[in-house]
């Protein structure tokens, strides 16, 4: 995750609530990626380290395990950069330029200076850090597939020019989350720190209370006696990511499809899921804070432990690339 702001529900239900049940199952690793961070907000670092230990702090609180998983920072990795720099040399600029979240970002972030190599770069980036641990499986969003797919591209090219009839880099695959882009409080398609439009992970239980409160909801529903619309109404499409009782969320829409309960009503049971949802996590995130200097640790552990398994990594490639001097 790159560190630009606060996580939020977005983040809770697209990609930590995927991550958590993934490290039982695999040799995980988990990243702040902060050079990212630098492709659109070079001109303000002033918070990319507090950032760093807040997001941390709330995968933390959101139930991943340091101990289970390998937590790290990309620039404590310099290898990242001198894979990237490796792909580049092998990689036409078109493969860049056709990834839609290029022109998509660059549309919707008018307010920011885009058009340096860096941000042109950045799935190549994206490359490197799936490659060098020889990632056999990436959990994405739909949304995130197309990136994937090119960084199947890029390793298969390299290995076509460097792996003289074998394999340098393996070609990873698609681990595709289980719940679909978050919609923003204001009905926007996607919930994003940019267009503020969010709850964050660590909003008190009253400032939970008060977004949802405002919540777009069906337009045309003017007195809670006219049957409403159900589907891409996203108080409900928070209550179908994020209320346990499924009993009460059918409820909830048969009603409100008849016109038999208010907004007011739907939006108190969200709120009130919501932050049963949020109390623990709230409180961990609480608790990891507090304890600062162990953060870090953990942190400098975890790109240590990250390190050593990407110089194997750019050993190998460097041998193939006959470019080693060992």
């Amino acid at each position: 995750m790159r560190p630009t702001g606060r996580l939020h529900l977005g983040h809770l239900a697209g990609s930590l609530g995927n991550w958590v049940p993934l490290q039982e199952q695999y040799d995980c690793f988990y990243f702040v990626a902060d050079w990212h961070a630098l492709t659109s907000d070079f001109a303000d670092t002033g918070q990319l380290t507090s950032y760093t230990y807040e997001n941390v702090a709330d995968w933390i609180g959101a139930g991943l395990d340091p101990q289970k998983s390998t937590f790290f920072v990309q620039s404590l990795v310099p290898e990242h950069a001198e894979l990237y720099l490796m792909l580049s040399m092998v990689v036409p600029v078109p493969w860049l330029e056709r990834v839609p979240t290029y022109k998509e970002q660059q549309e919707n972030l008018k307010d920011k200076d885009l058009s340096s190599v860096g941000f042109l770069g950045y799935p190549l980036l994206q490359t490197a850090d799936v490659a060098i641990y020889d990632a056999r499986f990436v959990p994405v969003g739909e949304d995130q597939v197309a990136h994937l797919e090119l960084a199947r591209e890029v390793v298969r090219r390299f290995n076509n020019v460097f792996g003289h009839g074998g394999d340098v880099l393996v070609e990873p695959q698609p681990l595709l989350t289980t719940f679909g882009r978050l919609p923003g409080l204001d009905g926007d398609k996607k919930m994003s720190k940019s267009l503020g439009n969010t709850i964050h992970l660590s909003d008190s239980a009253e400032e939970v209370k008060k977004k949802v409160m405002r919540m777009y909801t069906d337009p045309k529903r003017v007195r809670a006696d006219i049957p409403g619309t159900v589907e891409g109404n996203p108080v409900f499409t928070y209550h179908d990511a994020f209320n346990p009782d499924k009993a009460e969320v059918e409820n909830l829409k048969e009603r409100y499809r008849a016109g038999k309960v208010g907004d007011v009503e739907v939006k108190t049971k969200l709120a009130h899921h919501l932050n049963a949802r949020l109390d623990p996590i709230r409180e961990r995130r609480a608790a990891v804070l507090a304890k600062r200097e162990r953060l870090r640790e953990i942190l400098f552990e975890g790109s240590r432990r990250a390190r050593a398994v990407a110089g194997e990594t750019m050993a190998r490639v460097r041998e193939a690339m006959r470019i080693s001097y060992t």
